[in-house]
């Protein structure tokens, strides 16, 4: 089995930066995918951004300023967050695909407001 533990959440201004990490225990490789979702308060669960492989895909409210990265080494994916809006604020989870079942991490929330 897999467990996800995000870290980096907090306050930060509009504008600003910040990266979220995600370490994964278990059995977790390089081929299998891995992502982040993000749920506002009242809205839906939606996904941020995703890496498989060589690949990374991006929500289109996020592209050019988020940015996925993998450190298969530490078993860590990373969010970087640039520019960031208002809008931005909600519970960001990681996710990691395998053997046909998504993992889930508890959550970090980020709170973009000045």
């Amino acid at each position: 089995q897999v467990q996800l533990v995000e870290s980096g959440g907090c306050l930060v201004q509009p504008g600003g930066s910040l990266r979220l990490s995600c370490a994964a225990s278990g059995s977790i490789f390089s081929i299998y995918p891995m992502g982040w979702y993000r749920q506002a308060e009242g809205k839906q669960r939606e996904s941020v951004a995703r890496i498989s492989g060589g690949s990374t895909n991006y929500a289109d409210s996020v592209k050019g300023r988020f940015t996925i990265s993998r450190d298969n080494a530490q078993n860590t994916v990373y969010l970087q967050m640039n520019s960031l809006k208002p809008e931005d604020t909600a519970v960001y989870y990681c996710t990691a695909e395998k053997a046909g079942t998504r993992y889930w991490g508890k959550g970090t929330l980020v709170t973009v407001s000045s």
